[in-house]
Formats: C-alpha cells, sequence, structure tokens
C-alpha cells in the first residue's frame, strides 16, 4: 500500500510543457541565427564541437532530475505494518447523477459541482463508515468500490464530471441496482444508499428496485438536486456559456426537479428525501438518518504505519542533475581527438 502525503505538489508537473516550450523556441532562434551566416549544412560543418545528441540528453537529464524533485516533495510513502481493525460503521454507497442536466444553475456554480463540494464535507464527517461511489446518467458504473480510505474517495470525487457516462439519461434503477451489487452479502442491516439527482426519471423500474432494496433492509435516502420550476441546460465550453441545450424542435430544454418520484423511492426503502437548496445540500439530514442504522462490527486490515520514501527521489534527482552538469553542450578538442564523440558530432 502507498500513498502520496502532498498530493498539490503534483501541480508542478505543469512546468514541464513551459519548459519544454522554452527549449523547443531557444533550438529555433539558435538555427534561424545560424542560417543567416550561410547554408546551414555548411555552416553546421564548420562548427565541430557542436553536440547535437549531447544538448538533448541535457535537457532529458534535467527534465527528469525536475521531475523525480517533484515527487520527493510529494512524499511517497508506503505501508509498512498491516492490522486488522475492529470498527463499528455502516456501509454508504453515493450514487451521483452526471447527466448533462446537472450542469443547470439553479444551485451555484451548478448543481454537480454544488453537490460535490457538500459530499467533500460529508467524507470529513465520516468516521468507522466505509464508502463507496457510484455515477449514473442512462447507465451506471462504479468510480470508487466501497473503502475507508477517505483520501481515495475525495480524489475520485473531485474527478467526477459530466460526459463520464457516455449514454444520457437519469436511470435511477441502474444506479439503484448497481449499489445493490456492490455491497458485500453480509450484514445487510447497515447499508445505505445516498441517491443525488435531480430525479428526471419516469419509468416504474426506479420504484421497483427501491422496494427489493427496501426488503433487503438497504436504505435508500434521496437528495433532490435543483428547481422544480425548471431552468434550462447550459453548454459550458471552456467555462464560459456559449448558449443552451435545444430539443429536435429548436426549443430551450427545460430540466425540472422530479422530487414526487425521489420521495416515493425513499419511502419504499425506509429512507429520507430532502431537497437541497443553496445554503444545505442536506447530507446532515440524511447522515442522521443512517445514524439509526443498526450499526455492525466490521473487521477491517488497514495499514497503521507508514514510511517516507522521499530521499530516494532526492537522490535519484541529484545523480541525474550531477551527470548533466558534467556533459559539456559542445565536444572538447582532447575527447574529439579520442574520437569518443564522433556521433555526437554529427
Amino acid at each position: 500500500m502507498f500513498k502520496f502525503e502532498h498530493q498539490i505538489y503534483f501541480y508542478a508537473f505543469s512546468a514541464i510543457p513551459v519548459m519544454v516550450l522554452l527549449v523547443l523556441i531557444y533550438s529555433i532562434g539558435r538555427k534561424r541565427k545560424l542560417a543567416r551566416l550561410g547554408d546551414s549544412n555548411l555552416v553546421e560543418q564548420l562548427i565541430p564541437y557542436s553536440a547535437k545528441r549531447k544538448r538533448a540528453i541535457k535537457v532529458i537529464l534535467f527534465m527528469l532530475a525536475f521531475s523525480s524533485l517533484v515527487l520527493a516533495l510529494c512524499n511517497l510513502q508506503t505501508g509498512s505494518k498491516l492490522t486488522e481493525v475492529k470498527r463499528e460503521g455502516a456501509d454508504i454507497i453515493v450514487c451521483i447523477d452526471v447527466s448533462n442536466s446537472m450542469l443547470a444553475q439553479d444551485l451555484q456554480p451548478n448543481r454537480l459541482t454544488r453537490a460535490k463540494y457538500a459530499l467533500e464535507k460529508m467524507i470529513d464527517a465520516l468516521e468507522g463508515d466505509r464508502l463507496g461511489l457510484i455515477i449514473f446518467a442512462g447507465e451506471a458504473y462504479v468510480q470508487l468500490p466501497i473503502t475507508t480510505d477517505y483520501s481515495a474517495a475525495k480524489l475520485f470525487l473531485e474527478s467526477i464530471s459530466t460526459g463520464m457516462v457516455p449514454v444520457q439519461g437519469t436511470n435511477l434503477a441502474a444506479a439503484i441496482n448497481k449499489a445493490t451489487e456492490s455491497f458485500s452479502n453480509d450484514q445487510e442491516k447497515n447499508k445505505a444508499i445516498i441517491l443525488i439527482t435531480d430525479g428526471e426519471n419516469h419509468e416504474s423500474e426506479a420504484i421497483e428496485a427501491a422496494e427489493a432494496c427496501g426488503k433487503k433492509g438497504i436504505m435508500i435516502n434521496t437528495i433532490g438536486i435543483g428547481s422544480q420550476n425548471g431552468v434550462p441546460i447550459p453548454i459550458i465550453e471552456n467555462g464560459v456559456v456559449k448558449g443552451y441545450r435545444k430539443d429536435r424542435d429548436g426549443q430551450t430544454v427545460v430540466t425540472k426537479l422530479n422530487a414526487d418520484l425521489l420521495k416515493t423511492i425513499a419511502g419504499k426503502a425506509n429512507g429520507v428525501f430532502v431537497q437541497a437548496s443553496q445554503s444545505d445540500v442536506g447530507l446532515g439530514a440524511v447522515l442522521t438518518k443512517i445514524g439509526e442504522l443498526d450499526k455492525a462490527q466490521l473487521e477491517n486490515k488497514m495499514y497503521t504505519d507508514y514510511e517516507d520514501q522521499y530521499q530516494w527521489f532526492i537522490g535519484l534527482a541529484l545523480i541525474l542533475f550531477f551527470v548533466e552538469f558534467i556533459i559539456s553542450a559542445r565536444v572538447s578538442e582532447w575527447f574529439k581527438k579520442l574520437n569518443l564523440f564522433q556521433n555526437a558530432v554529427k
């Protein structure tokens, strides 16, 4: 088991494309300057100490050394002690609607982003519970299998966006069934599903799936995201609204919260329905309801001690920087006479 202690430093890798661009600009500028002196092939022959391959090697070594330093800052940690921990908690699977309607802006900045903000706070409040993530639109997929690794849950949550599911729609039955399949077969009394959606689904399969969960003792809590009055679905490009989605007849598509359906689903599976607002998505009320479950004592193997591995990356970076330093961009006359770098001057 391994993890990175300071994941924020991964953003430093964005400097690599900038450095590559600067190298390309320098190379193009150098070629232009040489071209002014005359025929480029002749000029290259008149500069015997130039070492193209060595310059490329120096750049590659510098990039690798920089990358190694970034990994050192991130501090890779490996688990060194595996222990079995007994805990009391519930198994919770959050099903998040990622259909295009979740981009509607009746909640700011939009429905999906507002739900993700609230879920991140909910994860911080969990103690002893296991958590899984499922994304759905016209189909449902497991984004994160059920786990107690809350850091991983946050990472997967951050990556969720509309468009991740190729089939559009709001297939609530698929989400409920996928969540049911994702639970383990034992201790069914401590299982709960949190369904976050605008509920734009009018098929009876969702209610039937909820009834099946209720019979198995699986609680379903629903959170309605959006307005019952309806708002248009924006088309967003590079963070800017370019227009609104239209149907085949050219009419603007309006998305409305189907609160009645979500209330029915929650009622069939002994849960609660909460309509999200700008100030409160409603996860607090849902967690209170989940707290009423008979919490089972679960056994879970986890790493309790982690060892830092940053020193290996620092050592590698120093070696690479040293090798890069001692490689000259030009071939010395002494080495040239020894014919050690014949390929470098070609």
